[in-house]
């Protein structure tokens, strides 16, 4: 233990809970797993990214450069090297979705905040070919327990405009609260958006929400 100011604190590593691989879990869609983003994820990142940009586009945060540059097999490398050099300085947590061993999304717990905080947000994107299979949910369940274990987390926060459905379901069936609404919050698609808000703690989760899929019958140990 380190002691500030009198509070002790429990020695953690320079990056905690990172890297690591999670699951695998068996939902409707297949078998869900969690992996370390990688440099060779480029081409079928680019290659999802390019298909399903009316999927995506409206949900996330506006870019600089069009969408076909931010999002080319070329623009990968930058955008890997950067989430590595976050997690190997603990600020962030990068992984990669993956469905039968193929990648199928990304999820990002970042902006993470230690001491007496212990707090960060996450974020997922999955491709349209699996949405409703229960891929997201799975992907967020496990990263959840991850990041209040290994990860040494608190609380989490994720934010989704109100109009994405999907998005919500996922949050919910997962275990996460809806706490309020931030008002113009985001630049998406052009404009300044509302999100609701949605968050958990480490107390919330139980015995984990994991264990909440399972024994709910939504997924299962593969």
């Amino acid at each position: 233990m380190n002691s500030v100011s009198g509070v002790s604190y429990p020695v953690e590593s320079r990056h905690p809970g990172w890297p690591a691989r999670l699951g695998p879990l068996r939902v409707p869609a297949g078998v869900v797993a969690i992996r370390p983003v990688r440099l060779r994820d480029a081409g079928e990142w680019s290659r999802i990214r390019l298909r399903d940009r009316a999927h995506l586009e409206m949900w996330e945060p506006t870019g600089v450069g069009p969408w076909p540059e931010r999002n080319a097999f070329w623009s990968w490398p930058s955008q890997w090297a950067a989430l590595r050099s976050l997690a190997r300085r603990g600020q962030c947590l990068p992984f990669t979705i993956t469905l039968d061993g193929r990648l199928a999304g990304q999820i990002t717990v970042g902006n993470v905040i230690r001491a007496s905080l212990r707090s960060a947000w996450i974020g997922y994107w999955v491709s349209s070919e699996v949405v409703r299979g229960g891929v997201a949910t799975a992907a967020v369940a496990l990263v959840t327990d991850h990041a209040f274990g290994l990860g040494g987390l608190h609380r989490l926060e994720a934010t989704v405009r109100p109009e994405n459905v999907a998005s919500l379901r996922v949050l919910t069936k997962a275990g996460y609260r809806q706490e309020g609404l931030f008002e113009r919050y985001l630049d998406v698609a052009g404009g300044w958006r509302d999100h609701y808000c949605f968050a958990i703690t480490r107390e919330e989760t139980g015995s984990g929400l994991v264990s909440r899929l399972v024994a709910s019958g939504r997924a299962d140990h593969a």
